[in-house]
């Protein structure tokens, strides 16, 4: 199945500057920094990259399924409601909380997007919304202030603050309606009074007044949400394991318009598609060739025609088989090479796409799986040192702390009110990797970061389990 989104290509930089998280999962307080935040850097000019690292359920999966959910609500669907499964069984209350920063015409915002998620029966609604601001121009910051407010309990009034609305009905008081009505079906529906449809339509359009800028910064943030934020979850890398299907994540830019997406390609079956599909997956084949052949050398993705065939619909289509080819070797389906290749495979497209643009941000999870080490730290200095865009990505490999900077990495804790931490005392002549192994082992840091094991009890445990197994 292809997700596909229509997009126009043109618009402001927006980039991740970092996360909190408030009771999701076992995390009842974390946040995450991107390189550049740690550095008080205000710039889109180059890679960031951030690593999390940790041991099993920690929290590291935490922060990627979280901006998923984020992605979702900020293109406006409906709220998920395998959230309720996510929050803290402790709290019926929580929250995701994302700053960012929006880069347009030599001016910066900095934008804080506060969701709050509430618990009722079983069903999680959006409770509260927030959008803040401050403003970088010519070297002179003005006060981050709240301009938009949205609380599901406050049914009398449509959002605050009062200024921001009364912009809004400056141009025309009937809109009013239309906001009440919107505000209505955003909660029938469960999604954001923000970014949902009906609402956005009237916050993105154009304004003569004070309400412009609000209205670029709501269409960047929902945009960028839509074309450049890609979140690859477990769930990605499970059924390529699984031998199911191959799911190539994407996005195509033609002639001012974009797709983006998933291409799922069946692993056990050849596919029938119609004729846009059919050229959509010749265009993603052709990107990520280019690329392919320089990593797994000699490497290259083909398609394999099996001709015309009718649709359920009796439209004209194409029955079609990706295939690996090396050089040399007869062609042979896809599904035959390792998962490590398929995985790469499957994103490299997005890797593209966060080499070459600023604007992407790329979140993976579990990067590392299958992938062999020594090739896994090639990628990650290639992209340190050429790279434009975001790569957030969670890793048991140790690799990445020897090639990417102290900065691009934060570490899981034991402590769930402070789930993620730099490694302190890191001088540029330590190893990282190293280091991390030691306090693993001695401590030192700021907070635990391993709970402990007793190798001992481990080896009895097995011992007792193997007797009961055998029925001693």
């Amino acid at each position: 199945m292809v997700v596909r989104r229509r997009i126009k290509m043109k618009r402001p930089i927006v980039r991740l500057s970092s996360l909190q998280l408030t009771n999701i999962k076992n995390v009842k307080r974390g946040t995450i920094y991107m390189p550049n935040t740690v550095n008080k850097i205000l710039s889109a000019d180059k890679v960031e990259i951030l690593g999390i690292y940790g041991q099993n359920g920690s929290g590291k999966t935490a922060i990627v399924d979280a901006l998923y959910f984020l992605q979702k609500v900020m293109i406006g669907d409906d709220l998920d409601q395998s959230l309720e499964d996510y929050m803290n069984m402790d709290s019926d209350t929580a929250e995701i909380f994302a700053d960012f920063n929006l880069f347009m015409n030599g001016i910066v915002f900095e934008i804080g997007y506060r969701l709050s998620l509430s618990r009722e029966e079983k069903v999680v609604v959006i409770s509260r919304e927030t959008l803040s601001g401050a403003k970088n121009e010519n070297g002179i910051r003005t006060n981050k202030t709240v301009f938009m407010d949205y609380q599901r309990d406050q049914t009398n009034t449509i959002f605050k603050p009062q200024k921001r609305l009364d912009e809004i009905l400056e141009e025309n008081k009937d809109i009013k309606t239309d906001l009440i009505v919107a505000r209505k079906m955003a909660e029938k529906s469960n999604c954001s009074y923000i970014f949902g449809e009906s609402s956005r339509d009237i916050f993105c359009r154009e304004y003569k007044n004070g309400f412009q800028q609000f209205s670029v910064i709501i269409s960047s943030l929902s945009e960028f949400a839509l074309k450049d934020l890609f979140v690859i979850r477990n769930t990605h890398s499970g059924v390529i394991s699984g031998n199911f299907v191959l799911p190539m994540a994407f996005r195509i830019e033609n002639d001012n318009m974009g797709a983006k997406g998933d291409f799922t390609v069946s692993l056990t079956e050849p596919i029938l598609v119609d004729e846009e599909r059919k050229n959509l997956l010749e265009t993603i084949v052709e990107q990520i060739n280019i690329v392919l052949y320089t990593i797994i050398p000699g490497l290259q993705v083909t398609i394999k025609n099996y001709g015309k065939q009718s649709l359920d619909d009796g439209e004209e289509g194409w029955k079609l088989e990706l295939m690996s080819k090396k050089e040399g070797m007869k062609e042979i389906p896809i599904r035959m090479e390792s998962e490590g290749i398929i995985k790469i495979i499957s994103i490299l497209n997005a890797l593209i796409q966060a080499f070459g643009n600023p604007s992407v941000c790329l979140v993976i999870d579990e990067l590392d799986s299958g992938i062999f080490e020594y090739m896994l730290g090639e990628l990650f200095d290639i992209f340190k040192k050429s790279a434009k865009g975001q790569l957030i990505f969670t890793s048991h490999n140790l690799r990445a702390l020897e090639m990417i900077d102290k900065e691009s990495i934060m570490f899981s804790t034991t402590n769930p009110n402070n789930r993620y931490i730099h490694m302190k005392n890191v001088r540029e002549s330590n190893n990282l990797r190293n280091m991390y192994i030691r306090s693993i082992t001695l401590g030192g840091q700021s907070e635990e970061i391993y709970e402990e094991t007793d190798s001992l009890k481990i080896a009895r445990a097995f011992r007792k389990a193997g007797r009961g197994a055998r029925g001693e």
